[in-house]
């Protein structure tokens, strides 16, 4: 008997009419659909965005990936969920994966497909790239993200600002991403810098709530809840500031 095949689906940003189509047709020919979510009691954003392209008869698969930082609990649910798809892997199912933006930039997919490979070397993988965040926030702003020779920095935000700083030196387009709780505080250094005004703000891309903002400074008192789920972008062709 044949073994099936995982499929890792980059569902994109929000909007479901951004998703490849060759994406569709993975999620709607596979008998199990995974999706993740953060938290037990709520749906999972990337089967919001998806779900409705899964098969009549498609098996779904929520599978719950809290937003901690202890390493030994989200591997041990990594394992858990790596576990049960090789099982049906190994019966000769097909199974996809949803996952938020692209398959391979930050993603849940990348971690998954370790879980999986560590269990099963031979396991048959397939990953179908999706529409990033970055991506959906400058074509929502007309913002471009790569001019000329002028480098592209994407940076994921940590609680280490100084990395944040470090790459906003130089004559570069940058991008912070996964701003989350950290929203005021990069707010304020975008602001010291002179950077506020140029920047632009886009949370909730094409999902319900996207708020798009072409000043930061009017964000100032924000609560941190709305860096969630958003992305700065921040132009080229200025000075290096201290």
């Amino acid at each position: 008997m044949k073994n099936g095949t995982l499929y890792g689906v980059g569902v994109g940003p929000g909007d479901p009419g951004l998703i490849t189509v060759r994406g569709r047709e993975v999620i709607g020919a596979c008998p199990h659909v995974f999706a993740p979510k953060a938290r037990i009691k709520s749906e999972s954003l990337a089967l919001q965005i998806a779900g409705r392209y899964a098969g009549a008869g498609a098996r779904i698969h929520e599978l719950v990936f809290p937003m901690v930082e202890d390493e030994m609990v989200l591997e041990r649910h990594w394992n858990e969920c790596a576990a049960e798809i090789v099982a049906l892997l190994a019966a000769g199912e097909d199974v996809c994966f949803l996952t938020l933006g692209d398959t391979l930039l930050y993603s849940t997919h990348i971690y998954l497909v370790r879980a999986v490979k560590a269990l099963a070397p031979e396991a048959a993988v397939v990953t179908i790239p999706g529409v990033n965040s970055f991506s959906a926030a400058a074509a929502l702003t007309g913002f471009p993200l790569g001019e000329g020779k002028k480098p592209l920095l994407v940076i994921p935000v940590s609680d280490d600002l100084d990395i944040v700083r470090e790459g906003l030196d130089g004559e570069r387009t940058v991008v912070l991403m996964k701003i989350g709780k950290r929203l005021p505080e990069i707010v304020a250094l975008l602001e010291a810098r002179g950077l506020a005004q140029r920047s632009v703000f886009v949370a909730r891309a094409g999902l319900e709530g996207e708020r798009v903002v072409t000043d930061l400074a009017t964000l100032k008192g924000a609560g941190a809840q709305l860096g969630y789920l958003s992305v700065i972008l921040v132009p080229a062709g200025r000075q290096a500031s201290s």
